[in-house]
């Protein structure tokens, strides 16, 4: 079992077992044995709404017993609170599952923490570009949008409008 804190200084506690599984799937129609498939905890860490469903669902009977509804726990769950959160329940799957199941989920979650990390830093570093500063100069100033050097990365461009259909 894991714990973390909400934002309302309130500890609760993770355990995932057959129980905890069928209450999810019950309440929620989520099937936490597709964890193994990966495609369920990519959707866990980038829904932080449907991860505190989740949690609060796994956590329901200490809620009922603290008389904690789901609103107020989705109150209490913001920032550093989801993250522990997430961290706890994605080491409760992990741990629920058989050695075999389990290698290959611990080998997914590190997969994913080692991205999220490189994508946190490539972000940064973008950020902190001097380029993008000048880009950004030169849209305030009025000069238009930046020509894309090589390198540079872009969205869709939109078409020009000669190329558009008419309405």
């Amino acid at each position: 079992m894991k714990t973390f804190n909400d934002n309302a200084g309130r500890t609760w506690t993770v355990a995932i077992n057959v129980d905890a599984i069928k209450r999810v799937k019950s309440l929620l129609s989520i099937n936490l044995l597709e964890a193994v498939e990966g495609k369920l905890i990519e959707q866990l860490v980038s829904d932080p709404v449907l991860l505190c469903d989740v949690l609060f669902v796994l956590c329901k009977p200490e809620a009922d017993a603290k008389s904690v509804t789901d609103e107020d726990f989705g109150r209490s769950m913001a920032g550093d609170a989801i993250d522990h959160g997430t961290t706890c329940l994605l080491e409760e799957l992990v741990d629920f599952f058989p050695l075999a199941k389990r290698q290959v989920l611990a080998k997914a979650l590190a997969k994913l923490k080692a991205f999220q990390t490189k994508a946190v830093e490539t972000a940064s570093k973008r950020l902190d570009d001097p380029k993008l500063d000048r880009q950004l100069e030169q849209i305030l100033n009025g000069d238009g949008l930046p020509a894309l050097t090589p390198g540079d990365s872009s969205g869709n461009s939109p078409a020009s409008s000669a190329s558009s259909p008419a309405l």
